[in-house]
């Protein structure tokens, strides 16, 4: 199917790659359907891509997976707040957050309190807003983040 966006032009999607978030998402509860964008010219998934709506061209939020920049990452959600996504294991569990790139990008950050929670098997997402003191809303990461980049051989 061809999907419209603002960013990426049309792009055109295997329909098994569309993610449903019944609730909708933080701010944007009546676009449910998503899927997840990258654009890499290397053919290799980059560690930031894109949560990309399939009801709004205009909304595709970046993302990265928390335990790159956070290798403990660990917040305690209740398991009735997943229970809607189907059957979860550490096999089809996918877990994202969002980032925040300002014009200085020493200053990215990441949402660590609302991340995104996907079971790969069933297609079904997700977002949790974690009632946690150790995770914060602007996580800064440019330094992990080189520290990533230094390791893959990257300048």
């Amino acid at each position: 199917m061809l999907v419209k966006t603002k960013h990426f032009g049309e792009v055109d999607l295997d329909e098994s790659k569309i993610i449903y978030f019944e609730q909708g998402i933080l701010g944007f509860s009546d676009c449910k359907s998503y899927t997840i964008i990258y654009d890499n010219e290397k053919g290799e998934r980059p560690d930031i891509t894109w949560l990309q709506s399939i009801d709004e061209p205009g909304l595709a939020i970046p993302i990265i997976s928390p335990f790159l920049i956070m290798p403990d990452y660990n917040p305690t959600v209740e398991d009735e707040l997943l229970s809607h996504l189907g059957d979860i294991t550490p096999d089809n569990l996918v877990v994202l957050v969002s980032v925040t790139v300002p014009s200085d990008p020493t200053k990215i950050s990441a949402n660590m309190k609302a991340p995104f929670v996907i079971n790969a098997d069933s297609k079904k997402g997700c977002q949790l807003v974690i009632d946690d003191g150790d995770y914060e809303v602007k996580y800064h990461f440019y330094e992990q983040l080189k520290a990533i980049k230094a390791g893959k051989g990257d300048k």
